[in-house]
């Protein structure tokens, strides 16, 4: 009989994760369905007692959850590492961001600025803190709800820079990716899976982890922009 394997995830991780997935399938009798969602959302839906097998959230998330019981101790598997970028609207002056001094020279001219809830929009919250930027910004700031890409706001031109992974900005249309954030400030987000304490399914879910770490996944994971964990 054939293992249905189910999961949620974060958004980030939703490209690569499908492109894995089809893979994991195709060698194996186990059929995977995997609900990609804004990682705060995720880590509520888990929390709350909702039934999946695997989660993928970035990896603080998971330590979380397995505190809480809502995973297992010792189930969790790093993935991938993925890093945050900056974005304009396609035809848009492309800003210089090589350095810090140039980023935030970038951050301080833009009418308009969008980062996503989670780890990088934390770390961006805290940069502007630590630039003494965060009353010049707050009326700039455009916050998207859980789930919704910041790029399609950037596309749309209700927004000028947008800030998320970027495995997340991409593949949109519409959009332009300037480049990854300067060494003296980048972000690096690990994400990472772990088996969910309400499954049944531990030995397919643990199989479905170790395919996801091995070295078979490393060209998926850098064809999204992420490196291996």
């Amino acid at each position: 009989m054939t293992a249905r394997i189910t999961g949620i995830s974060s958004m980030a991780t939703r490209q690569v994760l499908a492109e894995l997935l089809g893979a994991f399938e195709r060698r194996t009798d186990f059929r995977v369905t995997l609900e990609s969602v804004g990682g705060v959302d995720a880590a509520r839906r888990v929390q709350a007692g909702e039934a999946f097998d695997v989660v993928i959230l970035a990896s603080d998330a998971i330590e979380r959850l397995i505190a809480s019981g809502h995973a297992v101790a010792g189930s969790r598997v790093d993935l991938v590492n993925s890093p945050v970028a900056v974005a304009v609207r396609h035809g848009a002056k492309r800003p210089d961001i090589s350095s810090e001094a140039a980023l935030r020279e970038a951050v301080l001219g833009a009418g308009s600025i969008s980062y996503s809830t989670g780890p990088s929009g934390t770390h961006l919250t805290r940069l502007f803190e630590r630039w003494g930027m965060t009353d010049t910004l707050r009326d700039r700031i455009v916050q998207p709800p859980p789930g919704v890409p910041v790029g399609s706001l950037v596309a749309r031109g209700e927004v000028e820079l947008g800030f998320q992974q970027l495995s997340e900005l991409m593949h949109l249309e519409g959009i332009e990716v300037v480049g990854t954030l300067p060494p003296e400030v980048a972000f690096i987000t690990t994400f990472s899976g772990a088996l969910c304490a309400s499954s049944s399914l531990a030995g397919p879910v643990r199989t479905l982890l170790e395919f996801m770490a091995s070295p078979e996944a490393d060209p998926a994971k850098q064809r999204h922009g992420m490196t291996p964990a």
